[in-house]
């Protein structure tokens, strides 16, 4: 499910390096851009102008399946009515948008009973049971110089219609009385069923509210599935009245690092616990308001691995029956639940109160990294194997989904889970979510299954959009790689895309702490999602796109969402950005290798801003390729320490521990390269003590002048902590 097979991991750890690690901008030049757009197209001659060419002239994501320009203009004013036809849920959706406009642009529309509607100037959604719009997210939207009116046969598709309507009234930020759109028809529908995100909410806790406002911003998107990841190793986020533990112990750890350690709740005597849970009655407000956005909640409920918060709650659920704490590491652990009917009951339990609050068809049962250590090693286990015919641990986890499964089937809803779910067999209406590539997609589609597209690293959002010095993985994912992902891969026949329902992109949060960065993480990349998800395979178009993005980042801020800035190119570089030549930060500087890079927050302060360090935590070491070394006198460096909190089984084994010359180490640095002659030596023992950033004493050096590469490699006696670089300096004479 999660993430990367990396070159160096073995088999095990390998299934997850992604868990082992796991603005405003542009706005300014928006409205000239966009009038320049706007008039450009309303001063066109032929009004029937080609759908491909009219994307170019309305700011609208995802791009309509079919625009045509037609003569004339609209202008919507404090004058302008609003008339809402068919029932109670067109006035709703009319209120909607009516809400939103004002909240965005500043003008308020009152209504029109539809008995006395408008001959002109007013905006009608209609609500055609049965009508000529043929599918249940399908809109048709025409503005005319007279009128605007919105059709569709569902309050889904109407209400998407408003969506794309609000778009072409924010396409401008500026401020304004009257806002004027071209006319236009437009008739659209999506291209897929499933136009996901996937929220971890178990790495770190958001607030109910947060989540609400997430809703918002999908559905603003089009997106329609919030896949809610609410248990893991970390913490167990969701109330079960049954088992009152799961939130009582399994939703509070304490974090990984010194700073956590030594933070003590005068309450307890104890380190300070971290976390949160949803009540059933939070989780009940959230569904129903998802509803109103037209979205739909997949909740995810850990099994048969993923199991350590649940079983730090009810020890004998696990394998070896033995209690801690829930754990604060990244990375895969090997707690799995284990297979006696009082375990499947206990699972059962939490199923039926799961499914009394989500009446979604799917539920998640994730199914991955389920290392089958304590199976293999557990008498007991290996006894249950023998008793029910089952040759090995695959074809126990098989077992294990297949029973999960049957219990789903017999309350009507749909078993969906990681592409793992794969080995061993599969009951035929389990869904399987492609995570490790599009592989699990292919088999599972060429089985009869069907499957949603959430492959590693493109839909992984934990990966940096831009080369910022923010946390998260070390791989840039930009908005461009995101939109030329392709979610109908030419290694799925096409008989057997009728199997993939959609494609998803997935927020880990090991590295999101805040709601701020979960934001800034999904915004804009959730853009491009939105219109590979819905859009025509035709209408996919990375240069149009790039054209209709910073009217987008404009809506962003007019709503308040905290997004990336507009970085388009995958190739963008901090290392000129320097602020002086000769100084760099770990974010400037190269790494020597790139077998986990992560650009990793400081575990300190516990309140307020953090230092973040790009750093490979299986080998620190930096490079600083072509350093004037003319008129250097000495090296400067500041220093970070960060714990080692990463399950990665025998791998940690291989990292390199370069013998230290003192008991606290040092951060060396070599000439020309990392065995070269070594000029200078830092000892750290000023910052031994220090959770946050240490500045070293400046050393001096015999320079050899001329431009040279600088290599800056820590010694120490263990993995834990890991010592980073913050900063280095050259100092002239």
């Amino acid at each position: 499910m999660r993430h990367l097979p990396t070159n160096f991991l073995s088999a095990r750890a390998g299934r997850d390096a992604r868990r082992v690690l796991g603005r405003k901008a542009i706005a300014g030049v928006l409205g000239g851009s966009m009038l320049i757009a706007l008039l450009a197209g309303c001063a066109q001659k032929d009004p029937q102008s080609s759908a491909q060419s009219a994307s170019t002239f309305i700011d609208v994501i995802p791009v309509p399946r079919e625009v045509t320009r037609t003569q004339g203009e609209f202008t919507v004013t404090a004058r302008t009515k609003i008339v809402a036809t068919g029932d109670a849920q067109s006035a709703q959706v009319a209120q909607y948008f009516t809400d939103l406009l004002q909240r965005t642009r500043g003008i308020e529309l009152s209504a029109a009973a539809a008995s006395q509607r408008p001959a002109a100037d007013a905006i009608e959604f209609q609500l055609e049971a049965g009508g000529s719009v043929p599918g249940a997210e399908d809109y048709s939207l025409v503005v005319s110089p007279q009128r605007v009116v919105v059709s569709s046969r569902s309050s889904r598709g109407l209400f998407y219609g408003a969506v794309t309507l609000w778009q072409l009234l924010t396409a401008d930020p500026a401020a304004a009385n009257a806002i004027t759109v071209p006319a236009v028809t437009i008739h659209d529908s999506p291209r897929f069923r499933w136009r996901g995100l996937m929220l971890d909410s178990a790495r770190h806790y958001q607030s109910p509210q947060f989540v609400k406002h997430f809703i918002d911003w999908m559905a603003l998107h089009k997106l329609n599935v919030l896949h809610w990841h609410l248990t893991d190793d970390q913490a167990w986020r969701l109330e079960i009245k049954k088992y009152p533990k799961l939130t009582q112990i399994g939703a509070w750890r304490v974090p990984a690092g010194a700073a956590a350690a030594v933070d003590i709740d005068p309450a307890t005597g104890k380190p300070r616990l971290y976390g949160g849970f949803y009540s059933q009655d939070d989780v009940r407000d959230i569904v129903a308001y998802a509803a109103t956005r037209h979205i739909t909640i997949v909740p995810e409920i850990e099994t048969p691995g993923h199991a350590s918060a649940a079983v730090a709650a009810y020890p004998q659920l696990g394998v070896t029956g033995k209690s801690g704490p829930v754990p604060a590491d990244w990375g895969i652990y090997d707690t799995l639940y284990n297979v006696d009917d009082s375990t499947f009951a206990f699972l059962e339990d939490v199923l039926t109160e799961v499914m009394a609050l989500f009446p979604g068809e799917y539920i998640h049962m994730g199914g991955d990294e389920a290392v089958k250590d304590q199976w293999h090693d557990s008498p007991k286990i290996q006894a249950q194997m023998r008793k029910l015919g089952i040759k090995d641990e695959h074809a126990l986890q098989s077992y294990f989904v297949q029973r999960i499964g049957e219990f789903l089937t017999a309350h009507d809803r749909k078993l969906i889970g990681w592409d793992e779910i794969l080995e061993g067999g599969l009951a035929p209406d389990a869904t399987v979510m492609s995570w490790r590539g599009l592989e699990g997609a292919e088999a599972a589609a060429k089985a009869g299954h069907d499957t949603v597209l959430s492959p590693w690293p493109t839909l992984y959002f934990d990966n940096r959009q831009i080369n910022d010095d923010q946390p998260g993985r070390g791989r840039l994912i930009t908005v461009e790689d995101v939109y030329r992902f392709n979610p109908a891969p030419a290694s799925i026949p096409p008989a057997q895309r009728e199997h993939i329902l959609g494609v998803q992109a997935n927020l880990w949060t090991e590295h999101m702490r805040s709601e701020a960065r979960v934001e800034y993480m999904a915004f804009p990349r959730a853009a491009a999602l939105a219109e590979v998800a819905w859009s025509s395979e035709s209408k996919i178009d990375w240069p149009d796109f790039e054209k209709r993005l910073p009217a987008q980042l404009a809506r962003y801020d007019m709503l308040g969402i905290r997004h990336a800035p507009l970085a388009l190119s995958s190739g963008s570089s901090l290392t000129a950005q320097a602020s002086r030549p000769s100084a760099r930060t770990s974010h400037q500087l190269e790494l020597c290798t790139d077998k986990l890079p992560l650009s990793l927050e400081d575990d300190a302060p516990l309140t307020g801003k953090r230092a973040v360090f790009m750093v490979d935590v299986m080998e620190p070491c930096w490079i600083w390729r072509g350093a004037d070394l003319g008129g250097i006198d000495a090296i400067e460096a500041s220093v970070g320490q960060v714990p080692f909190n990463f399950q990665i089984g025998k791998d940690e084994h291989s990292i390199p521990l370069p013998k230290p010359q003192s008991a606290a180490g040092e951060l060396d640095v070599f000439l020309d390269s990392c065995t070269g002659t070594k000029i200078a030596s830092m000892p750290l023992a000023p910052a031994l003590s220090n959770s946050e950033i240490t500045t070293l004493p400046a050393v001096h050096i015999d320079s050899p002048g001329g431009t040279h590469d600088l290599c800056f490699l820590f010694t120490r006696r263990a993995v834990d902590p890991i010592w980073t670089v913050d900063r280095v300096e050259l100092v002239r004479r």
